[in-house]
């Protein structure tokens, strides 16, 4: 199981295709499709800058494991578990780990596809709030990944083992031991990021008792993700504050937006000026004196029947 995910180029390509869907299906006016095309031609589009951005960095890939290393010391100094400890209760354990491998590689992006195909099906007016979240959380983490950071399974002098290549399962075509690009993009967790972004939507959304289940998901992607080494505690914490950051910047544009409205409601209610009121009185008058006003017509034809 060499790749169990996209790489950048096809989720691109798959990307351009449903765009060119949309597109086609808006010419034969079929709005529902059209959008159904558009919005999943946009998630492979983050998808795939998302993978993109692990073969670009603004800073040298010298000090990504300095970094990583940085991060573990200071997660223990503040009295965080370690992550070694989590690892090593599940390495004896070959179906856990495969389970664990396969969870990480596959259920990240599954989970939230369905998801948001469900809002759309769904809960079409509730829709634009998820996409918009998924949208600000992921290029805010995009942006933070610039700067390279090596994953913990990268430090097997600090005790880590990298699982995925132990079993075979790595979904990194290179060399895993080499220190490559388009494995430095562990800070921040868009793993974390996305699966807690799931269970919100789904509580938030559904009016079903039974919505609370989904939160077994992002229970179980961090434990995923930290018993296969592929982050750090501190990830998953940087990633679910961008995602704090991302709901307050929709609430902030709700609450203006709805300000805006009363506002213009307040003004299309508001009396009209003094010189407005003047003007209409003045025009009622005058056609109320026009039709108080006999017809010359109607005189004529009054004084011929008399004479």
């Amino acid at each position: 199981m060499q790749n169990l995910t996209l790489t950048w180029q096809s989720a691109g390509g798959t990307a351009a295709v449903l765009y060119g869907g949309a597109f086609a299906a808006a010419r034969v006016r079929k709005p529902s499709l059209s959008a159904l095309l558009r919005e999943a031609g946009t998630l492979l589009a983050l998808f795939a800058l998302w993978q993109l951005v692990g073969h670009l960095s603004v800073m040298s890939t010298d000090h990504a494991l300095d970094r990583a290393s940085w991060i573990h010391r200071t997660e223990l100094a503040l009295g965080l578990p370690d992550e070694v400890s989590w690892q090593s209760a599940v390495t004896p354990y070959p179906v856990l780990v495969r389970l664990a491998n396969y969870y990480y590689a596959v259920m990240h992006f599954a989970v939230m596809l369905v998801v948001l195909l469900w809002v759309f099906v769904r809960h079409r007016e509730r829709y634009a709030w998820v996409r918009n979240t998924v949208v600000i959380t992921t290029a805010v983490c995009l942006l933070v990944q610039f700067i390279p950071v090596a994953p913990p399974r990268m430090l097997p002098q600090d005790g880590f083992v990298d699982l995925a290549a132990q079993y075979g399962q790595s979904v990194y075509g290179g060399a895993v031991g080499g220190v490559v690009a388009d494995q430095l993009s562990a800070m921040p967790s868009v793993h974390v990021a996305w699966c807690v972004l799931v269970g919100v939507a789904v509580v938030r959304v559904s009016p079903s008792p039974l919505r609370w289940v989904v939160v077994l998901h992002p229970v179980l992607t961090v434990a995923v993700v930290v018993v296969t080494a592929n982050h750090f505690w501190a990830d998953g914490i940087v990633a679910v504050a961008i995602l704090l950051l991302a709901y307050a910047v929709l609430a902030s544009s709700a609450r203006v937006a709805r300000r805006r409205g009363r506002a213009s409601a307040l003004a299309e209610a508001r009396p009209r000026s003094g010189v407005e009121q003047d003007a209409g009185q003045a025009d009622r008058s005058s056609r109320s004196d026009r039709s108080s006003r006999p017809d010359r017509s109607d005189r004529s034809d009054r004084s011929k029947q008399v004479t």
